[in-house]
């Protein structure tokens, strides 16, 4: 159970993080006021309507995955390659190169709590053992449903690098991974590799494993350019002025992954309602895009189907190209894909 919570911020990693930008008095801050509305008041009508108001919350049989198409995958292509593995799990292939963004496979989403957060597709830690070697692991922020400790032992041995947000290098090298092979970012910190050039971005949201550690990681997007297309990867946060910044100093994107799900009033500021993932599509001035953070967990209490048909009705409305690939399936950017409305068939 302890190994969970993943390397303990000790001194010296403290007096590192405390010489960022983005770090307040006691741990890291968004870049606007950002606050969840629970309280002693509404928390226990959260906790019945979590554990007995559960209709709806889940598919009724297990979410189909792809098998993985390796030789397609593979094959040389002008165009990225994307594979989308439900929740916010993505593996792309851009000219050449491997990367895998939140790594997290495993079957729970609450591996410290007494009770569940079963994934909505089975078997899928063993998707690892068909993966190529991956040249670049990218981590968004460090809670349970972004980073796995199940997928990181089978992963460790397939990953050159691990650039992953300030702060959570000492989850990794804890869990095995040897030091130098993480880079930690901070917002707007840029690397390159093969050409490609990798800059982490802001969010609104809040990071941790535990109790103690609240926010002394940082949280925040991917956005991914090559010389031929550039990819957005929102992260996890509510919507906030940062969209329209990344929008003027990295956009326009060919692409962009949208965090969509697991929302809920009460924490409107940390996570996307469906219009505000579109809105924050335009901001970025994102070409094409799709909906992720959904069909993975039921982590909020809306339908598990909503964030996507909500998604499709504002994006349609507000005439934004999007796409709703299946789990496993292989995709490029602007590739005209029909929208079967798959999930349906899970009601």
């Amino acid at each position: 159970m302890k190994k969970q919570f993943g390397g303990k911020i000790t001194k010296s990693v403290k007096r590192q993080l405390e010489q960022s930008p983005n770090w307040g008095k006691k741990s890291f801050e968004n870049v606007e006021f950002t606050k969840m509305d629970i309280n002693f008041g509404n928390m226990p009508k959260l906790f019945y309507e979590n554990f007995f108001k559960t209709k709806g919350r889940a598919p009724k049989k297990p979410i189909a995955v792809e098998a993985f198409d390796k030789s397609s995958f593979l094959a040389p292509y002008d165009k990225a390659k994307f594979i989308w593995y439900g929740h916010s799990v993505v593996l792309m292939n851009i000219q050449g190169t491997i990367i895998l963004i939140d790594p997290m496979l495993g079957p729970d989403a609450s591996p410290i709590a007494p009770f569940k957060t079963k994934r909505f597709s089975e078997n899928t830690l063993g998707l690892i053992d068909d993966f190529p070697d991956i040249d670049i692991l990218l981590l968004t922020h460090d809670h349970y449903d972004h980073l796995d400790l199940a997928s990181i032992k089978k992963l460790k041995g397939k990953v050159d690098r691990f650039w992953v947000a300030l702060g959570s290098k000492r989850h990794f090298v804890k869990w095995g991974v040897q030091a130098e092979k993480v880079k930690e970012f901070d917002w707007w910190d840029k690397s390159e590799l093969n050409g490609i050039e990798i800059t982490f971005t802001p969010t609104r949201h809040f990071a941790g494993r535990g109790v103690l550690d609240r926010n002394k990681t940082l949280w925040g997007g991917w956005a991914i350019k090559s010389s031929e297309e550039n990819i957005y990867f929102s992260g996890d946060g509510g919507y906030g002025n940062h969209f329209k910044m990344i929008g003027e100093k990295l956009g326009p994107f060919d692409f962009g992954f949208m965090e969509c799900g697991q929302y809920h009033e009460l924490w409107r500021q940390i996570h996307m309602f469906p219009d505000e993932a579109v809105k924050a599509s335009q901001d970025v001035k994102a070409k094409q895009i799709m909906p992720v953070h959904w069909a993975g967990f039921a982590l909020a209490l809306h339908h598990w189907k909503t964030p996507v048909e909500d998604f499709l009705t504002h994006a349609e409305q507000k005439s934004v190209d999007h796409i709703v690939p299946k789990i496993g399936e292989v995709f490029s950017a602007n590739q005209n894909i029909d929208i079967e409305h798959w999930w349906r068939k899970y009601e």
